[in-house]
């Protein structure tokens, strides 16, 4: 008698991926949330200051995992040369990032961040048409303008609209958008391909050092002064958790992108969102209006379109190129002087969206 149903092996690798999405989910939601009690209720409102301890401290693990436990090989192929022009500019903009986002955990709620960083497909989108990575669309432009009109919406029904951390958050996105432009560009599109703990072995010792000069001018003086006035009371057993929590994100992330589709990992992304939405306003008791939701839900249906319609254009094109391939294999022993000059490249993977849902 047939048996119906999943094999051993798929049953395995079916609960493997469940489990990689849900250390994901809880690592992602636990450093955001983690991270804004740290800056906005436990008396610890240096955002600059908690990054480079994140750059420090992940920078140390990532290089025993490299160095001493041989969890993954470092890459042969960076060189002194391409540190300095591939690697720093990427870890400068990285900076940045984290400074900014970080900052509007002051400022704002986490469930208005989460709305307002439904923009990033349109700034990347406006960055990837600057750059000449991406090509006009009428039908894309109309997404990119849904989106708007859903975070606009939100903006607008948002009860603690804090200006400062709007600018902050919206900054930081910027830059996030710059630095994955500048992956594709100076990385992915040189065959340069970095996983999450090679990334941190080889970006984060530069975030720490671009982020010393505005540690030094923005934050020193208040830290100085606050802990002279009252002194600092975040417990040194606190902060390495919470260092542990941002490295295990990593490690998550690992994990996931290896074990996972595109697919999955976007899906991951979208359930991550909403339960931030809701932890956070349970546990910060910040109120989520019915104007923010139906806002967010607007650039929700947006995103979801956006990330189909990449999904699927990816897909079709790598179907077409593989189809190429295959009709070119057959006609090989015919003409072998054409198969060399049109030798087959594989279609460079678009990451932007794979990487906005692991930050």
């Amino acid at each position: 008698m047939k048996r119906i149903g999943m094999s051993e092996p798929d049953l395995v690798e079916a609960a493997a991926s469940y489990a990689y999405v849900t250390l994901w989910i809880s690592f992602s939601a636990g450093v955001i949330l983690f991270n804004k009690w740290l800056l906005a209720y436990k008396g610890f409102p240096f955002p600059i200051a908690l990054t480079m301890f994140h750059m420090g401290f992940c920078t140390i693990l990532a290089s025993m995992a490299i160095n001493v436990f041989r969890w993954v090989d470092p890459l042969d192929t960076i060189n002194r040369n391409v540190y300095m022009k591939k690697i720093v500019p990427i870890g400068a903009l990285y900076a940045a990032s984290l400074w900014f986002c970080n900052s509007a955990y002051v400022y704002l709620s986490v469930s208005f961040i989460q709305m307002l960083k439904a923009l990033m497909p349109v700034i990347v989108y406006n960055i990837g048409i600057a750059a000449k990575l991406e090509s006009f669309d009428a039908t894309k432009l109309a997404n990119m303008a849904v989106i708007s009109l859903g975070v606009a919406v939100a903006s607008y029904g948002e009860l603690n609209f804090n200006l400062t951390g709007v600018i902050m958050q919206l900054m930081g996105l910027v830059a996030e958008a710059l630095r994955l432009v500048l992956v594709q560009i100076l990385l992915t599109s040189k065959g340069l391909k970095l996983n999450p703990i090679t990334s941190i072995y080889y970006i984060s010792p530069c975030s720490f050092v671009f982020l010393i000069l505005p540690f030094v001018f923005v934050e020193l003086g208040p830290m100085l002064q606050t802990m002279k006035l009252h002194g600092i009371s975040v417990d040194p057993a606190l902060m390495l958790t919470n260092g542990f929590v941002a490295f295990g994100l990593n490690i998550a992330v690992f994990l996931l992108i290896g074990k996972t589709s595109a697919l999955t990992l976007n899906i991951a992304g979208v359930l991550k969102d909403w339960l931030l939405i809701g932890l956070s306003s349970w546990i910060f008791e910040a109120p989520v209006t019915p104007l923010n939701l139906e806002g967010y839900t607007i650039a929700f249906v947006a995103v979801c379109y956006y990330n189909h319609s990449k999904l699927r254009s990816l897909k079709t094109a790598t179907r077409k190129e593989s189809t190429h391939d295959v009709e070119r294999g057959g006609t090989v022993e015919k003409n072998s002087a054409m198969e060399n000059e049109n030798e087959y490249h594989p279609l460079p993977q678009d990451k932007s969206q794979a990487e906005r849902g692991l930050r």
